[in-house]
């Protein structure tokens, strides 16, 4: 009696476990994949659309691997509510303190979320359709680069004599289509600024050329040029 009653407990609790679970094992595969596949999309388009110094290769690994995870807890959480609970209570426990220093890295965040999730639960249009449209709309905002108040090609600095004996202006009115004047910072015994010029370039022209007549001018020193291509905002 007590064989025939653990085999109905063995044969309720397979045909338990038959019922949770809602994915196969080769929907299993394809959803990861698919996620990996798609999370790098999303990867190759920060990396592409990236400006600044804040670049870091954590955050591009961070992006792939929480799409594929996502697709894996979602697939774990299946249509049980009681797991969802469950999960939701564990991965509770997780903090994270790490500092976003770009705004534009949590929307990817977010963005490899959806797509986890989109994989997860099998929904392939929505998340094929999904990466590309919005890997598009990343690269077609950063060609424009939109949002932007002034584009800055270059910064220049160098210091420069009061007496007058630099004359620095005609060298950047030959060689740069744009300047302004960003910043002047008298010397202790104000013999010389250091003069800070936000510039663009002519087309075809090389920025060492510019260094380079500046640095056989008389009066001009400690000359820095800082490349700030749609970084720099004033």
């Amino acid at each position: 009696m007590s064989t025939d009653s653990s085999a109905q407990s063995s044969s309720d609790f397979f045909k338990s476990e038959i019922l949770s679970y809602i994915y196969s094992p080769d929907e299993v595969l394809i959803n990861l994949a698919l996620a990996f596949v798609l999370t790098m999309c999303i990867a190759f388009t920060y990396r592409a659309t990236h400006r600044g110094l804040s670049y870091s290769q954590s955050f591009v690994l961070t992006v792939v691997l929480v799409g594929v995870i996502t697709a894996m807890v979602i697939m774990v959480i299946g249509n049980n509510l009681a797991r969802a609970f469950a999960l939701v209570g564990a991965l509770s426990i997780i903090r994270f303190r790490t500092v976003v220093k770009d705004t534009k890295d949590t929307a990817y965040v977010f963005f490899s979320l959806a797509v986890g999730l989109a994989s997860g639960t099998s929904s392939y249009f929505i998340a094929i359709a999904g990466t590309i449209f919005m890997c598009s709309i990343a690269y077609v905002l950063d060609r424009v680069n939109f949002g932007s108040l002034h584009k800055s090609e270059f910064i220049l600095r160098f210091r420069s004599a009061t007496d007058g004996s630099g004359d620095y202006n005609s060298i950047i009115n030959e060689l740069a289509a744009s300047s302004n004047l960003v910043h002047i910072q008298p010397s202790g015994d104000r013999t010389t600024n250091r003069i800070t010029l936000d510039i663009v370039m002519k087309k075809d022209v090389d920025p060492i050329e510019l260094t380079s007549r500046l640095e056989t001018t008389d009066g001009i020193s400690e000359i820095m040029l800082i490349a700030s291509a749609r970084d720099a905002d004033y």
